[in-house]
């Protein structure tokens, strides 16, 4: 049982051998990793047992660039594609570094980028442009100006207002549902995020109201993955907040 229970979900398996987390009055200090006990998991005929809606995975993988603006290793994106099983074609439009080509490239997946740094605008009103259609699309867009991205004022994290951004999220949205096979998915990551003007911007929901409206449906649970890595997580600030330690994977269908 130990075994087919390390085999589902390793994280919990592990979990199990651990003592409890000390007491708030005694806290861990902070370079000490703490453990969460989480919920077991399901038995099921997933291809990929140990994606369930929290998604840990402490390294980043061999994809990509991690020096990149904004990436965010491909360990999802092959468990997206493991899981899914993609007959067709693979796009990434907000290409970065090319994870998600990385691990198409292992997969033995064809796969397509574009990237604003290449001059691809994923948001052009005019659509993406090359006639392909997809049967998988994998997004990582910016969190708004978060992080600024590219010099190029096309840009999403240039964006100077987030009625700006939004209005040209939700082109990015349409395009996407214009390219998707009928039955195909489309995953965005995104995150919400305090801006220094806006206060609390929930890009999580907007991104969901902006997929609908475009003619979208969510395909099934949303994956909460755990931000290992990020940046902001080695910062010291004289603020008092609530921080966020995640960000939000949302699975999306075009209907037959």
């Amino acid at each position: 049982m130990t075994s087919l229970l390390a085999s589902i979900d390793p994280f919990y398996a592990a979990c199990l051998a651990l003592t409890a987390s000390p007491a708030p009055d005694h806290p861990v200090p902070p370079d000490r990793p703490i453990y969460a006990r989480l919920p077991r998991v399901p038995i099921t005929a997933s291809p990929v047992p140990h994606l369930t809606s929290l998604y840990h995975f402490h390294r980043a993988g061999e994809y990509g660039d991690r020096k990149w603006p904004g990436n965010c290793g491909g360990n999802l994106i092959k468990d997206l594609l493991n899981y899914f099983k993609p007959r067709g074609l693979v796009f990434d439009p907000m290409s970065g570094s090319g994870t998600a080509r990385d691990v198409c490239e292992e997969l033995g997946i064809p796969c397509l980028t574009g990237d604003i740094h290449q001059g691809f605008d994923a948001c052009d009103p005019a659509g993406f442009g090359s006639g392909e259609t997809f049967d998988f699309i994998w997004a990582h867009p910016p969190y708004w100006r978060q992080k600024l991205y590219a010099a190029d004022e096309r840009d999403l994290s240039r964006s100077p207002t987030l009625e700006h951004f939004l209005r040209r999220y939700g082109v990015f949205f349409r395009n996407c549902r214009a390219a998707l096979k009928p039955g195909g998915k489309l995953a965005v990551l995104m995150g919400d995020y305090s801006d220094r003007d806006a206060g609390f911007v929930p890009l999580v929901y907007h991104t969901k109201r902006l997929a609908f409206a475009a003619g979208l449906k969510q395909h099934c649970t949303d994956i909460i993955r755990f931000s290992h890595g990020a940046s902001s997580g080695k910062k010291v600030y004289r603020s008092s907040f609530i921080p966020g330690l995640h960000d939000v994977c949302s699975i999306f269908e075009k209907a037959n």
